[in-house]
């Protein structure tokens, strides 16, 4: 059982200046309120690379190991899989997409989650996917903005060009 969530945001920067900011490891706890520490972090981002974070969501707090599977800074193109660093099976993927855009650039992000573990699958991930959908991900895209040093933007819930 497979859950998806996606949000867009118009941010009025450049494409490219908004890609480097999501791909800045260093950066993630700036803008994602549930990353509150970079613990571990690749010296030069590439496929393969991996850093661990400490997520706090849920009331709970955990170390998110994540491996990059893309990085397209032409495309600027972002996908990596983050799983707990305790040896549970169950992941996510992460994509990260920016695009130009009139007003500036198009920021989208989709994840997958995955869980593969009894209770997982049967009642955090509902709730787990729902928290992300309704404020998490809307919440780290005008954080994303606001650390590019932009203060214009739009927020949608569903993905471009789909029905709101």
């Amino acid at each position: 059982m497979t859950h998806r969530v996606s949000a867009y945001r118009i941010v009025d920067d450049s494409a490219n200046d908004v890609f480097n900011v999501v791909t800045d490891i260093s950066r993630l706890p700036e803008w994602n309120a549930a990353i509150t520490t970079v613990i571990e972090r690749p010296e030069h981002l590439c496929e393969g690379a991996q850093w661990t974070v400490e997520i706090r969501a849920l009331g709970q707090t955990w170390h998110s190991r994540s491996t990059v599977e893309t990085l397209d800074p032409i495309g600027r193109v972002f996908a990596y899989r983050s799983a707990p660093d305790d040896g549970n099976p169950s992941f996510a993927l992460w994509t990260w997409v920016v695009a130009r855009h009139p007003h500036g650039a198009l920021v989208t992000v989709a994840s997958e989650l995955h869980p593969l573990t009894f209770v997982r699958r049967l009642l955090l991930v509902r709730i787990r996917a729902r928290q992300l959908g309704r404020k998490e991900l809307v919440d780290s895209l005008a954080a994303l903005e606001a650390a590019t040093h932009s203060p214009l933007g739009t927020i949608s819930r569903t993905n471009p060009g789909g029905s709101k």
